[in-house]
C-alpha cells in the first residue's frame, strides 16, 4: 500500500516519519540518536542502581530521584523500537495496534515525569520551608504512597487515550507526523467522530498545566522563606539545593513550551521544526537529568566517584597479586 493512498476501508498500518526530505540521511542520523539513547539508558540506570545499592542515599530526596529515573528510562524504551525502525532500518510501518500502546506509555511517562517534578518541588518546599518536620513528614512509607498514588493517577488519566483511539474508524489518512505515536497526531487520522478524544486531550493538557503552575508555587513560597533569611551567604547555599532541579524542570518543559508555541503561533514553519522540537522532547530530558544530578549533587557524587576508586583499587591489588605469584613461581 502506498503511503499516500486514500482508501475507503479501514487501513491496516500506520506510516512514521523521519525527517521528511532527508530520507538518504537517516542511516546518519541514527547514529547520533542511537548514543542519546544509549546515554539516557545507561545514566539512569547507574542513578537506580547507586541509589539502591548505597545506604546513604536512602532519603525520600533520592527515591524521588529514582523516580525520576524511572519515568525518563520508561520513555526512553518507549520511543525507541520505532526511533531506531525509521532512522536505522527505514520501516516506518507500525500496526494501529502498536501505535495505541506505544503512544499510552509516552504520554504515561511524560505524565509521570511532570508529576514526580512536582513531587520534588514539594519536597525542596518541605525541607527549607519546615526542616524540622522534614523527617516526620516524608518518612519512606509516605514517599512510597505519594509515589504510587501518582503513578496510578497517571494510568487511570491516560488509558482513555488508547481506548478511545481504537473506537475510531481509520480509512483515509495513515501518514502520522514523527517516528512515535502520540495521542494528538493519532487522531487527527480519523474518520469518525473524534470530538471526545479532542475534549479529553485538552483536559490531560490542563493536568500538565497545573503540575507546572503547583512547581511555580512551590518555588514562589520557597523564594518568600530564602528572602527572609538575614545572611546572603545562607540565602544562597539554600537555593543552590534547587539548582538541580530547577534544570530538570528546564529540561522537561521548554521543549514541550516550545512546541506548543510553534503549533499555536507558526502553522506554516517547517515540518521539520516541529519533528525535532518533538524528538528534543523525548531524547534530551532523560539524557540530561542524570548528568545535572550527577554533577550538582555532590552526594550522588561522591558515592560514584567512591566506587570506581574501589574497583580501580581493587584491580590494582589484583594485578599486584598476580604478579608476586609470577615472581614467586619464578
Amino acid at each position: 500500500m502506498s503511503i499516500l493512498n486514500v482508501s475507503v476501508t479501514e487501513i491496516p498500518a500506520f506510516y512514521l516519519v523521519g525527517f521528511p526530505g532527508m530520507e538518504s540521511a537517516h542511516i546518519w542520523i541514527s547514529i547520533p540518536i542511537c548514543l542519546l539513547y544509549t546515554a539516557a539508558i545507561l545514566g539512569n540506570c547507574t542513578i537506580l542502581f547507586f541509589i539502591r545499592a548505597e545506604p546513604s542515599l536512602h532519603e525520600p530526596m533520592y527515591y524521588f530521584l529514582s523516580m525520576l529515573a524511572l519515568s525518563d528510562l520508561g520513555l526512553s524504551i518507549s520511543s525507541l523500537p520505532t526511533m531506531l525502525k525509521v532512522f536505522l532500518f527505514s520501516s516506518p510501518e507500525i500496526s494501529p495496534n502498536v501505535c495505541f500502546v506505544q503512544e499510552f506509555f509516552i504520554h504515561e511517562f511524560s505524565a509521570m515525569e511532570s508529576s514526580v517534578l512536582l513531587i520534588m518541588s514539594f519536597d525542596h518546599f518541605v525541607a527549607i520551608c519546615n526542616p524540622l518536620r522534614y523527617t516526620s513528614i516524608l518518612t519512606s512509607a509516605r514517599v512510597l504512597q505519594i509515589g504510587l498514588a501518582f503513578a496510578l493517577k497517571n494510568v487511570l488519566l491516560i488509558l482513555p487515550f488508547p481506548v478511545t483511539l481504537k473506537r475510531l474508524r481509520y480509512c483515509k489518512k495513515n501518514l502520522l507526523s514523527h517516528s512515535y505515536c502520540l495521542h494528538q497526531d493519532v487522531m487527527k487520522l480519523a474518520c469518525s467522530d473524534n470530538k471526545f478524544n479532542i475534549i479529553y486531550g485538552l483536559f490531560v493538557a490542563l493536568s500538565g498545566i497545573l503540575d507546572i503552575t503547583c512547581i511555580f508555587l512551590s518555588y514562589a513560597l520557597i523564594l518568600r522563606a530564602v528572602l527572609g533569611i538575614a545572611s546572603q551567604r545562607e540565602r544562597l547555599k539554600v537555593l543552590s539545593t534547587c539548582v538541580s532541579h530547577i534544570c530538570a524542570v528546564l529540561t522537561f518543559y521548554v521543549p514541550v513550551i516550545s512546541l506548543a508555541v510553534i503549533y499555536r503561533f507558526a502553522k506554516h514553519s517547517s515540518p521539520i521544526t516541529k519533528i525535532l522540537m518533538a524528538d528534543i522532547f523525548l531524547l534530551v530530558p532523560p539524557v540530561m537529568n542524570p548528568i545535572i544530578y550527577c554533577v550538582k549533587s555532590q552526594q550522588i557524587r561522591n558515592v560514584i566517584l567512591e566506587k570506581l576508586c574501589q574497583k580501580q583499587s581493587l584491580q590494582v591489588c589484583l594485578i599486584s597479586k598476580k604478579i608476586q605469584f609470577v615472581m614467586k613461581s619464578a
